[in-house]
């Protein structure tokens, strides 16, 4: 007897128990991998290209919550669907020693570094599939860029990282979500 398949096969997770599961992970993880780990037995010039992938993981996170935040100011009724992607992003940016506004009054050359880079200052797009595309391609490219840098860092910010670019992509699959 042949083996038949049911007639409706459930396409996926749900969004809100991918949404939950990714939080309480997150949580876990970055709660696990806290910015005082400075001290894993790396060498002192790993240290400081360490130091540098932190501080550069925390902007780029505060500059993804910027660009939420946009969106949101732009297109209100998303606010449910993005406020809890954009808290865990403003995690991130903690997890990785940041935090809004903390690299910009930490240091002057943190500002100064800033100015040349069009962040999400762009204009946020009218339409709001477009808006949820442009983010997703941001939490994509920030994944990414995240995951290429776990190579060279060392294990604590390894891990942290990996927790984040899987939570960027995560947040990239939720804000496609239904666009088939």
């Amino acid at each position: 007897m042949p083996f038949t398949l049911p007639s409706r096969i459930p396409s996926g997770p749900r969004r809100r128990s991918l949404l939950a599961g990714a939080a309480g992970v997150g949580a876990a993880l970055l709660t696990g991998c806290s910015s005082s780990d400075s001290s894993s037995g790396t060498t002192g010039g790993s240290t400081s290209a360490a130091e540098r992938a932190r501080a550069r993981a925390a902007l780029d996170s505060e500059r993804l919550a910027e660009r939420y935040e946009a969106v949101l100011a732009v297109h209100p009724a998303l606010a449910e669907r993005l406020s809890p992607l954009r808290a865990e992003v403003v995690r991130h940016a903690k997890a990785f020693g940041g935090g809004k506004g903390a690299s910009k009054s930490a240091s002057p050359s943190a500002s100064a570094s800033e100015s040349p880079s069009p962040g999400p200052s762009a204009e946020v797009p009218a339409v709001e599939k477009d808006a949820l595309a442009e983010l997703a391609a941001a939490e994509r490219t920030l994944a990414d860029r995240r995951t290429k840098a776990l190579m060279d860092a060392p294990g604590e910010l390894a891990r942290l990282l990996a927790s984040v670019a899987a939570a960027g992509a995560v947040h990239a699959f939720l804000l496609t979500e239904g666009e088939k």
